[in-house]
């Protein structure tokens, strides 16, 4: 090709470009639409280096059934930002002459959720523990004085009352009918960000966190909580998870978290443990709670041949599950005709009933399907099952007494494990904790008995082996394992 030629099919081509561009702009350029398609010169767009933004109302279209809008205007103005005053006792004489009054507090917040036009709000136990002073602030920023009307730690849950009538409150919905998968809204005040909105879906049900039976002696604790992946953090606690209907369907309350904030799971009361518990609240002042007399633990195949159900580990004598004909060793399978997998769902369902209130209990004795009827009982009216403490077992095998090499560390004694506890657990290998004492491992929430099988992303094989993994560790660290009950449980090992 000749520089001519070249010069020529350049000139073509630009003259191509312009006319292309010349035809475009007189296409879209008019003020009216044609043909359906749209002006860019209408006087409601703001102009910007990469185009409009039109300023005109938006519909917010959304495919049917998922609008977070309905919803997020339903319950905000219901979600209020709850601050708990404590008095700090033994303040010294320098801290109240400079103090008003003479009175020094330690200030935590969290969330509520109204559920009443006269002022009734829900919340955590945690966020009203030991106040001496409670103030509710109101989506429209007044402030006002609360007061306690009950709580119980068993649910972690409390009801209070501000003096206001009018208020925007939330209807409870149907917990039971929540599905894993479905969309849920999550608000509350996290880091005191008022009014936060976040989205989620359900992840799972009847999830148990040891958060209330765990960190305490609470034997009676309930957990069975709605698990989420909404984002939740500090201040959320006592905060609503509702449907995109705009009904509550539990009460946020913790997070798993290894940093302290949010890391992709949340957990929440159920509605209708919530509303159960807040009847009781309001007409007794406490909670009445209906127990069959048990101790339980998941049926796995661990020790029994059922894969699900709730096995009864002992029969509290003279207890409504003893008088009802329920022994050791069977399995629980439903309740009012409800399925039950797992110990969660058992202690829900139990915990909506009153003592007197009549059960149906559907139950396996030997792979036998059966039924009974039975009325629970309240607390006192219990006799103590006398079981023996994991701590507290002492194995023998053809009359040797085993693990007499035991390895100390941090205030913890670690022995080989028994050959009575590996069949019993179903365990190859792991180390038992056989004695505690104040350090670390004590300070982490482990229990003696407690048998770890794994550290971090080792499978424990042997003392000598966990000896040498523990040894190297310079930093915090995660322990796995079991107690001698069953129990799963894992800890992080403060270094």
């Amino acid at each position: 090709m000749s520089k001519r030629q070249f010069i020529l099919g350049m000139l073509a081509s630009s003259l191509l470009g312009g006319l292309v561009v010349l035809v475009g702009l007189s296409f879209f350029g008019g003020s009216e639409s044609v043909n359906g398609s749209f002006s860019l010169n209408r006087s409601n767009s703001v102009a910007t280096s990469f185009g409009t933004i039109s300023d005109e109302p938006h519909d917010y279209s959304v495919p049917a059934g998922v609008n977070f809008i309905e919803a997020s205007r339903k319950i905000v103005p219901a979600v209020v930002h709850i601050t708990n005053r404590e008095e700090i006792k033994g303040t010294s004489s320098r801290w109240r002459r400079l103090l008003r009054n003479g009175v020094k507090f330690r200030e935590s917040t969290g969330s509520g959720v109204l559920i009443s036009e006269d002022g009734y709000i829900t919340t955590n136990y945690h966020v009203v523990e030991g106040a001496d002073e409670l103030e509710v602030r109101l989506d429209d920023n007044r402030r006002l004085k609360a007061e306690i009307i009950g709580a119980d730690p068993d649910t972690d849950l409390a009801l209070i009352k501000i003096k206001a009538k009018g208020m925007p409150y939330i209807d409870f919905g149907n917990s039971d009918q929540v599905e894993v998968g479905e969309w849920v809204l999550a608000v509350g005040n996290p880091f005191d960000l008022n009014n936060t909105v976040t989205a989620g879906i359900v992840s799972a049900k009847a999830r148990n966190i040891n958060l209330i039976t765990g960190n305490t002696d609470n034997q009676y604790g309930i957990e069975s909580f709605l698990q989420t992946d909404a984002v939740v953090n500090r201040g959320n606690s006592g905060g609503a998870l509702v449907n995109l209907q705009g009904e509550l369907i539990g009460i946020n309350t913790a997070i798993a978290t290894n940093t302290g904030t949010f890391s992709g799971y949340s957990f929440a009361v159920p509605s209708i443990l919530v509303k159960k518990v807040m009847d009781d609240l309001l007409e007794f002042g406490e909670v009445k709670r209906g127990l069959l007399g048990v101790t339980i633990r998941d049926a796995d195949g661990v020790g029994t041949v059922e894969l699900s159900g709730v096995r009864i580990m002992g029969v509290s004598p003279g207890g409504a599950a003893d008088e009802a004909g329920l022994k050791e060793e069977d399995v629980i399978t439903g309740v009012d005709g409800k399925e039950v997998k797992t110990t969660s769902q058992l202690q829900e369902l139990i915990a909506r009933k009153r003592p007197g209130d009549a059960v149906s209990i559907s139950y396996k004795r030997k792979g036998d399907d059966r039924e009974t009827s039975l009325k629970l009982q309240n607390r006192e009216s219990l006799a103590v099952i006398d079981l023996p403490e994991p701590g507290l077992i002492f194995e023998k095998e053809d009359g040797v007494s085993e693990n007499t090499v035991t390895y100390e560390i941090a205030g913890a004694v670690f022995k080989d494990l028994s050959g009575q506890l590996k069949k019993s657990l179903n365990l190859e290998s792991g180390v038992h904790l056989s004695q505690l004492g104040e350090g670390a491992w004590k300070a982490s929430g482990v229990k003696e008995g407690f048998v770890v099988t794994k550290v971090g992303d080792d499978d424990i094989t042997s003392l000598e082996q966990f000896q040498k993994i523990i040894d190297t560790k310079t930093k915090d660290f995660f322990v796995m394992g079991k107690y001698p009950n069953g129990e799963k449980e894992y800890y992080r090992i403060t270094w």
